[in-house]
């Protein structure tokens, strides 16, 4: 039985003969998503091979959503689960992703749209929960740091970029990237992130922003989902936007009481996270195109390493790191 099969057995026998099952470009992930649309509407399926070895209690996706959902965070709704299929019946909220403004007749939306979703962020971050259970119970700590780190060693240095980085600078730098890992560690500031807050992530549905691809949240320091979103590899925005919103994210933590930081603190933290979450984008990028053989990606690599000087330049804490990636970086400008 193929995917589209397995669909079209969640729908009344009499209904199928009528489907239109289209598949949609996922993101990087084993997750496929199909349009089924009927005479009178139409719903995504997704088909997740994690699911079939899964419960409906203890899927992600489901944890999540119903966390969400009792926080009236805007998530699409589900209709229809079928765990033993591995299959989710979503509503239907369009195709118009955040990215998609972007050079767009509806771009001069931007500015006010991204200052609502701030304010979702906020309301996001601010959702607790049993610390023993999930997404509760897990964070980046340091060995989810190390993880992603290791993964840009792994795929970009070690494969995508091995002619312009010198492998016998490896130790070093991963050396670096153990200290920007501890610094990143501190659980008296964590606060519930989504972990790929970006604008491929967040539908304009009858406009108003939704998000989506949530399965993955886990404690964080609150600056991961904002430099997802205003370092993002897949747009770039104005930096005068860029800034309004840093502070209002951080005002908003502080009037929540989400934070004890400083605004110098939540900017330091806003830098070093930064680099880390860029350093971890390109990793995946280089392992999308050269293991996956997904070429999706490729063109957002130079643009997130464009990104690095400015937090290099900024913290001495990035400095050697900084150096030791060198190559790369003026490899990118030219």
């Amino acid at each position: 039985m193929t995917i589209k099969d397995t669909i079209a057995s969640l729908f009344d026998s009499g209904s199928r003969k009528h489907l239109l099952i289209t598949k949609i470009q996922g993101d990087a992930s084993s997750r496929q998503y199909f349009r089924v649309t009927g005479p009178d509407s139409s719903l995504i399926a997704c088909f997740d091979p994690a699911f079939e070895h899964s419960s409906k209690e203890s899927y992600p996706f489901l944890q999540m959503h119903s966390l969400l959902t009792k926080n009236a965070i805007p998530v699409p709704q589900v209709t229809a689960v079928n765990a033993e299929k591995g299959v989710l019946l979503l509503e239907d909220c369009g195709d118009l992703l955040l990215q998609n403004l972007f050079g767009s007749p509806e771009e001069q939306t931007i500015p006010d749209f991204y200052r609502e979703i701030i304010a979702l962020l906020i309301q996001f971050q601010s959702v607790t929960g049993e610390e023993k259970s999930a997404p509760f119970n897990i964070s980046f700590d340091h060995e989810k740091l190390m993880f992603e780190f290791d993964f840009f060693i792994t795929h970009a240095l070690l494969d995508y970029f091995s002619p312009l980085f010198d492998r016998q600078l490896i130790g070093r730098l991963r050396n670096e990237f153990e200290a920007i890992a501890e610094t990143l560690v501190k659980p008296r500031h964590f606060v519930l992130n989504h972990r790929d807050f970006h604008s491929r992530n967040i539908l304009i549905h009858k406009n108003k922003p939704v998000i989506i691809d949530f399965q993955d949240a886990r404690m964080g320091l609150p600056q991961y989902d904002a430099v997802s979103l205003l370092r993002d590899s897949y747009v770039k925005l104005e930096p005068d936007l860029a800034e309004e919103l840093k502070t209002t994210h951080y005002n908003g933590l502080r009037l929540g009481g989400l934070t004890s930081m400083s605004f110098d603190e939540y900017l330091f933290y806003f830098d070093i996270m930064a680099f880390q979450r860029n350093i971890k984008a390109i990793g995946t990028f280089c392992y999308q195109t050269r293991v996956k053989k997904n070429s999706t990606f490729e063109h957002s690599i130079a643009p997130t390493l464009r990104y690095l000087p400015d937090y290099i330049n900024a913290r001495a804490e990035l400095k050697k790191a900084g150096d030791l990636l060198q190559t790369l970086i003026e490899g990118c400008a030219q």
